[in-house]
């Protein structure tokens, strides 16, 4: 038999053997009743990452005995107690143990309401403890300019290590000791701005505490807005609209692109515009770039450029390879360089007035504004960048509720309007996608008849397709997570995969699932699969978009008639393109 009769605190369920008794009582959360739903606390433990959780609350009681529920496989005719007396006498010591260690400044903290360990101390009803001595304070790392480490919140559970190494192919973090007395450090002793950190932000993703966090850039954002003197313009990534509504508890997966663009209204932007044009300025520049190497023996496969994260690690890792990836500037940056040039000319704004600033799912973007050659108009294309958790905060802080904002607002024009084609950008295997609607149309000089390339969809981290265009056979791959990356390139560089064109995005799942992102506790991402329900979110705008193909965009073939010229001209390449450096 494939499966076994247990006994959770009275109630009788029918499981799949072999299974541990943790994913058991997840089994039991996806029952309607509420009374048949058993759920088990978890701390460490993260599908996928950590799959052990030895924090002390993952822990039943099995016929009189304390068992850990992510490592004991259930049995024919077990009976588990989840809440017992020793039971939660055992959570409770755990916690207590955990807090002893855990700087409880709480009210100052970017991840307060959406911590796991806070959850759980208000759960089993942890009040008034003692604060650290401050002889016990570590002072925070602070070197990176993405990111801020305190290991004043660190819980030791291990989660920021293995997404670092096995996800991500990176280690940038690593760790000595054992439990609660482990050490958990970059792997360079002068902090993660000197280790090989490529500031993906996946660490900030996993972490179930505030230990890591983005390094915010909100409070100077609400400063620009103020002065009289600056005129700030604000853009907003594709994959920010399918995750802002979950920091106010909309359901995954809600669409509040018109909500974001009334809300930055009330915020006092001067201009809100939407990234998804300067995608589409990508895709327009990319194609043009991948055609002409296709038909003038270019370097292949051309390798996609608009994630920072996995440019930085191509500089680290693949130096060799920096001649594959596209010129192109990702879409934030290109816009940022637009905005200065082409729109500040057509206001009549001096380009030095002019702040952008960047809502983005990433944590990379804020080291990308920092490169050099992202000053495509002789000043900086970006000026800040702010998350998709900072814009949260923003709104809170203004007492701005997004749900009482309607979503029939619109982004201004004339940067307002793009494509379902740009919308896709921010779900693994977009930018293959949209790049494809425009370079099949112009390789062959057919319209299109299927706009959906659904072989480069979905949340594999590796994905192959082959495509005849006029009898030119076009190979592609799309990769997310670098790990898979690191495994993709080996065989492109040992010759064993052939490729013409290759989609990489640092994130799983894509920039949906960036380390700006809205935290999801571990309970709700072995349930669901996060990245792909806000995914799906981006599938559907683009469905009902009256414009889904980059090349269509009204409003950039404007510009490129009366500005840039054509695609990759020498005006196009100065505003935008960029280079790469060794590391």
């Amino acid at each position: 038999m494939n499966t076994v009769n247990i006994k959770i605190n009275g109630y009788d369920y029918t499981m799949k053997r072999g299974i541990t008794i943790l994913d058991a009582s997840f089994e039991t959360l996806k029952f309607q009743r509420e009374f048949l739903q058993q759920p088990i606390p978890t701390l460490y433990y993260l599908k996928g990452v950590v799959d052990v959780d030895d924090s002390g609350v993952c822990v039943v009681e099995v016929d009189g005995k304390l068992m850990n529920a992510s490592t004991t496989r259930i049995r024919e005719g077990m009976e588990i107690q989840t809440r017992s007396d020793a039971v939660m006498a055992a959570r409770r010591e755990a916690l207590a143990k955990i807090l002893a260690i855990h700087n409880k400044s709480c009210v100052y903290c970017m991840r307060s309401t959406q911590c796991e360990l806070q959850n759980l101390l208000h759960e089993y009803g942890f009040t008034d403890e003692a604060e650290l001595p401050m002889s016990s304070i570590q002072p925070l790392d602070l070197s990176s300019v993405v990111l801020v480490r305190d290991n004043n919140k660190c819980i030791r559970c291990g989660r920021c290590i293995n997404v670092c190494a096995k996800v991500q192919a990176v280690s940038a973090i690593c760790a000595t000791g054992e439990g609660l007395d482990k050490t958990i450090a970059p792997a360079s002793p002068k902090g993660l701005a000197a280790a090989s950190c490529v500031n993906c932000g996946q660490c900030v993703a996993v972490c179930p505490v505030g230990a890591l966090t983005e390094k915010p850039q909100w409070e100077q954002v609400k400063e620009a807005i103020a002065d009289p003197e600056k005129f700030v313009v604000v853009q907003v990534a594709p994959a920010v609209r399918a995750a802002l509504g979950e920091t106010f508890e909309f359901p995954l997966g809600v669409d509040t692109e018109g909500r974001i663009a009334g809300a930055l209204r009330k915020l006092g932007f001067d201009k809100v515009f939407d990234t998804k044009v300067g995608a589409d300025l990508t895709i327009i520049e990319e194609a043009n770039e991948l055609i002409e190497r296709i038909e003038n023996g270019g370097v292949l496969p051309m390798l996609t450029s608009c994630c920072p994260g996995w440019i930085k690690y191509a500089e680290h890792f693949y130096p060799d390879m920096l001649d594959n990836l596209s010129s192109c500037k990702s879409p934030h940056t290109m816009f940022g360089a637009l905005i200065k040039s082409w729109y500040a000319e057509k206001m009549g704004i001096p380009k030095e007035k002019i702040v952008t600033v960047s809502v983005m799912p990433c944590t990379a973007k804020k080291f990308e504004i920092t490169r050099p050659d992202e000053c495509g108009a002789d000043v900086p294309d970006v000026d800040y960048v702010i998350t998709t958790n900072e814009l949260g905060t923003m709104l809170k802080d203004a007492e701005i509720q997004l749900e009482a904002i309607s979503p029939s607002e619109r982004f201004d024009e004339p940067l307002g309007e793009g494509t379902g084609a740009g919308v896709i950008f921010g779900a693994s295997g977009g930018v293959m996608e949209a790049a494809l609607r425009t370079a099949v149309e112009k390789l062959t000089g057919k319209p299109l008849e299927n706009l959906e390339f659904t072989d480069v969809r979905g949340m594999n981290g590796i994905k192959e397709a082959s495509y005849d265009l006029n009898g030119t056979q076009v190979k592609v791959a799309v990769v997310s997570g670098l790990a898979n990356a690191n495994a993709l390139l080996t065989r492109i560089k040992t010759g064993e995969a052939d490729y013409q064109f290759v989609e990489i995005m640092a994130c799983p799942g894509g920039c949906v699932n960036g380390g700006g992102q809205p935290h999801q506790p571990a309970v709700v991402q072995a349930l669901q699969d996060v990245p792909a329900v806000r995914a799906a979110a981006l599938y559907l705008n683009d469905d009902q978009s009256v414009l889904r193909k980059s090349h269509e965009n009204p409003e950039l073939n404007k510009i490129y008639a009366d500005y840039l010229g054509k695609p990759g001209s020498e005006k196009a390449h100065k505003l935008l393109h960029t280079s790469y450096i060794m590391r």
